[in-house]
C-alpha cells in the first residue's frame, strides 16, 4: 500500500525518490482549481490509483470550498460520470 502525499498544487505517490503517480492542479480565479494532469506509472496501473488521487483532490476542493475545472481528460470524464463529484464540478 502506498501513501498519497500532498505537495504544492498536487497529490502524489513516491517511492525512494521515484515518482509513481501524481495529480496536479492550478489555482484559478473565483475559488476554482484546474485539475490539469494525472499520471500513474506502469508499476501502479490497474490498481485504481488515479481514482484515489482524484478522490483526494475532490476532498481538498471541498475542504477549501473550491470548485474544480478539470482540463485533464481523465479527470473530466471521471468527474462528469461520478455524481458524488458534481458538488465541486464547476459548471
Amino acid at each position: 500500500m502506498y501513501n498519497i502525499q500532498q505537495g504544492k498544487n498536487r497529490f502524489f505517490i513516491e517511492d525512494n525518490g521515484e515518482m509513481l503517480a501524481e495529480i496536479t492542479f492550478l489555482p484559478l480565479k473565483n475559488e476554482q482549481i484546474d485539475v490539469n494532469h494525472t499520471f500513474v506509472s506502469d508499476k501502479l496501473r490497474g490498481q485504481g490509483i488515479a481514482g484515489q488521487l482524484l478522490d483526494r483532490v475532490v476532498q481538498y476542493a471541498r475542504e477549501e470550498k473550491k470548485m474544480i475545472v478539470p482540463t485533464c481528460s481523465y479527470a473530466a470524464v471521471k468527474m462528469e460520470r461520478k455524481k458524488d463529484y458534481h458538488d465541486v464540478l464547476a459548471k
